[in-house]
């Protein structure tokens, strides 16, 4: 029987998507999981927390719906769709960032990237510990957020607005596997497009020790 609730919907296109036999099913199961997408749009509570159990341990980000409410009602829809499941932190430089995002099923990542949602202003400094939507430019958010490891105020006047802070667990976010370095075409890390297109399998193939989410969980007080 599957789950139901917000995660067992998105579960549900998943299993349509597996369940190809033809061009009219993968068709049918890709408008499935954009339609899924496009209905995870569900107000934020004004404060929550989401729990994220990882290869490297538990951490915990309190959200504050104030310093940037559409952000946060986008990854409160996020994480209580089961989302962040499986998903790597597939760029992790210290003393800047540890991004992620990209979720491990390319069609679940074709899905969402046309969920694009626009920008929050700026109401809180991108400190040590905040948690912000990564973005292209402007009003291109989607799905990928990072989690600053330094004071990254000049962010700031670039449009980033942080949704909320880690709480517990920084020390976990601090031991994400590092080595991998910059993306490319700048470095030798994993490259966005061919996650957008290869998913996990990719990842796993070629950068097995990234660190990962094994399952988030949102917390209302």
């Amino acid at each position: 029987m599957l789950p139901t609730g917000p995660r067992g919907v998105l579960v549900l296109a998943f299993v349509l998507l597996a369940c190809r036999g033809g061009s009219r099913q993968d068709a049918r199961a890709a408008a499935s999981t954009a339609a899924t997408a496009a209905a995870l749009r569900e107000t934020a509570p004004a404060a929550f927390r989401v729990r994220f159990e990882t290869s490297a341990g538990s951490f915990t980000v309190a959200v504050h719906r104030d310093w940037a409410p559409l952000g946060a009602d986008r990854f409160y829809n996020l994480a209580r769709s089961g989302y962040f499941d499986g998903v790597r932190f597939f760029r992790v430089l210290p003393g800047f960032v540890a991004q992620f995002g990209m979720h491990g099923d390319p069609a679940v990542t074709r899905a969402w990237f046309t969920q694009r949602f626009p920008d929050d202003p700026v109401r809180h400094t991108n400190a040590r510990g905040t948690v912000t939507f990564a973005t292209s430019g402007p009003d291109s958010r989607t799905t990928q957020l990072f989690i600053n490891y330094g004071d990254n105020a000049p962010l700031d006047a670039r449009g980033f607005a942080p949704l909320g802070e880690v709480v517990e667990g920084m020390e976990v976010v601090d031991r994400f596997y590092a080595a991998y370095g910059e993306g490319a075409p700048q470095g030798r890390g994993p490259d966005q497009g061919r996650i957008r297109t290869e998913g996990n399998a990719y990842l796993e193939r070629d950068y097995p020790r990234l660190d990962y989410v094994k399952r988030a969980t949102v917390l209302i007080p």
